[in-house]
């Protein structure tokens, strides 16, 4: 998107139904970080109570090799310019050896994981995410877990842990089977029983789906994401139920009172906005 065509669509929402703009866009191979910049300062001009959580420690990465900056000094201008969070994308598997295999043009795992450090370190929280369900052995889950606890150990800067599921259409890998649901369940229990450090395990409903999802809150799972309103295409891309994820608040307040258990809406940092 141009900016232009950014500030189009962030008007078209009613400002006092947001609470955090989340970014996201890949590694543009012209765009200065001056684009970024000018970004993030357009959205705190046009939305400035909002949360911007944006930009992958894979985006990180390379708007420094682009500009020939160091990742703190791109951190730094990034903060001065409104970012507040950091998404935990591009975490996938830390694994070296099965990182080489599935990611390998990915930010090296230590590259990864420090890019985290150091926003933690200027203030910046951020998530963490796992890509399960590929080529990966119960060890190197349970290895990725652990580097992200000795992190959290040091810093507490992740504010949640979501676990993303390898979905088969349209991928480089070929995989053509997907885990069973119980699989999943497993997931998120031994995630939040062995990440205690972290205080939130989130579910990204566009990917397994409302009512799955919903099944995840009774396994560890506090955090049932936001409305988002079709405004991802990853996962429907990749195969996922959600072909066109869009939920209402109130559809999310009534899953989550069915499941018995207590609907908060939350900010990007886990501030209380409402009880229901």
């Amino acid at each position: 998107y141009s900016l232009d065509e950014i500030e189009q669509k962030l008007r078209t929402i009613p400002a006092e139904s947001l609470t955090e703009v989340h970014i996201v866009g890949g590694c543009h191979p012209t765009r200065k970080l001056d684009y970024y910049c000018d970004l993030l300062t357009l959205v705190k001009r046009i939305l400035p109570h909002v949360y911007i959580k944006a930009f992958t420690a894979v985006e990180i990465e390379y708007m420094a090799k682009l500009n020939n900056l160091s990742i703190s000094e791109v951190l730094d201008q990034l903060k001065q310019c409104g970012l507040d969070a950091m998404p935990g994308g591009g975490a996938e598997i830390f694994d070296e050896e099965l990182r080489a295999k599935i990611c390998p043009l990915k930010t090296k795992s230590a590259d990864w994981l420090n890019i985290h450090r150091l926003a933690h370190q200027k203030g910046l929280t951020t998530n963490a995410t796992i890509l399960y369900g590929h080529l990966e052995s119960y060890e190197q889950r349970i290895d990725h877990m652990n580097r992200l606890r000795t992190l959290q150990d040091e810093t507490q800067g992740f504010n949640a842990y979501i676990p993303l599921k390898y979905k088969k259409e349209h991928n480089a890998l070929g995989i053509a089977r997907e885990l069973p649901w119980t699989e999943d369940l497993k997931n998120f229990s031994i995630s939040r029983i062995f990440l205690d450090n972290i205080p939130h395990i989130k579910v990204y409903w566009p990917m397994l789906g409302k009512d799955f999802s919903q099944i995840t809150l009774d396994y560890g799972v506090d955090d049932f994401d936001g409305t988002i309103n079709d405004s991802t295409k990853i996962y429907s891309m990749a195969g996922s139920v959600e072909t066109k994820p869009i939920i209402t608040k109130d559809e999310m307040i009534t899953l989550i009172h069915d499941a018995n258990k207590c609907p908060v809406e939350r900010d990007t940092v886990y501030n209380v906005l409402q009880r229901f």
